[in-house]
């Protein structure tokens, strides 16, 4: 499933078609009658809150997307030389304009809803590290109460929003904290900092559409180690590096299930 960087980073592309009213409609079928309301109507914001896309129209409604584990986004150029390609029936949801278009596939979520669904959908997330209106003091009352593991409060999207499998493993790794220890035994400054690495990190993520955690000193070039080859890009510490060595210490990064995902630290970086 799709992290919160890469939902921003929709949410800033799918911007590109405000200049003009797109044309709007569902090839598969499931949103057409929604789509049939919206088509000619302008796209006025779009906005993520973790894994949630919103993209609001004129008329205070709005498109609620969720990925889930099997959405994908397709962005297209246009011309009128070059018009855009006739959708496949998979399409769940297209906006086309003269310079472009993006289909939506296989979402778990492409629903119409008014402001005040869109306001109960933020009022169940927890903070964005990526949004300006994020309080991270919020996060932390619950996690400092808590007898759940830190690992399994980083992806309780009620808590904090966004945060997924990669970015659960990596700032637990940058920070040398056991996944296991409960979040009632994670100090405040613990918490500051664990918070400022995400927002960062997160942010770069954003800007190169890729996770990338790995500090400088510890990049393929500066280790003279061969770079990571993997399907979901970027270099990172013991994200689904299990049996290999720690690029620090040179422990074996293990691997094992919580929460119904796979957990990756290393154990003498990340003590009890």
């Amino acid at each position: 499933m799709p992290e919160g960087h890469t939902i921003h980073r929709l949410a800033q592309d799918y911007a590109r078609f405000t200049a003009s009213p797109p044309r709007v409609t569902s090839p598969q079928g499931k949103f057409s009658d929604a789509a049939a309301l919206l088509t000619g109507t302008e796209l006025t914001h779009t906005e993520a809150h973790g894994k949630h896309l919103f993209l609001g129209f004129a008329g205070d409604v709005w498109i609620h997307i969720h990925l889930g584990l099997f959405g994908k986004v397709t962005f297209g150029e246009a011309t009128p030389d070059a018009p855009a390609p006739p959708p496949t029936d998979t399409v769940r949801l297209r906006l086309a304009a003269p310079t472009g278009y993006v289909d939506l596939r296989g979402p778990t979520t492409c629903a119409l809803i008014t402001d005040a669904e869109k306001q109960a959908i933020h009022d169940r997330l927890g903070p964005d590290p990526l949004r300006e209106d994020a309080d991270p003091e919020r996060a932390y009352r619950r996690i400092s109460r808590s007898r759940t593991t830190i690992a399994a409060l980083l992806m309780d999207q009620k808590v904090i929003a966004g945060v997924g499998n990669v970015y659960r493993a990596e700032v637990l790794f940058r920070h040398g904290i056991d996944p296991y220890r409960a979040g009632k035994d994670i100090t405040p400054a613990e918490w500051t900092a664990i918070w400022s690495d995400l927002v960062a990190l997160m942010r770069e993520g954003v800007r190169n559409n890729r996770i990338d955690t790995v500090r400088p000193e510890h990049t393929p070039e500066a280790m003279g180690r061969p770079p990571r080859v993997d399907d979901h890009g970027g270099e990172v510490y013991v994200y689904r590096r299990t049996h290999q060595p720690c690029h620090l210490c040179g422990d074996t990064v293990r691997t094992a299930p919580l929460a119904a995902r796979n957990l990756f630290w290393c154990p003498t970086c990340q003590k009890p």
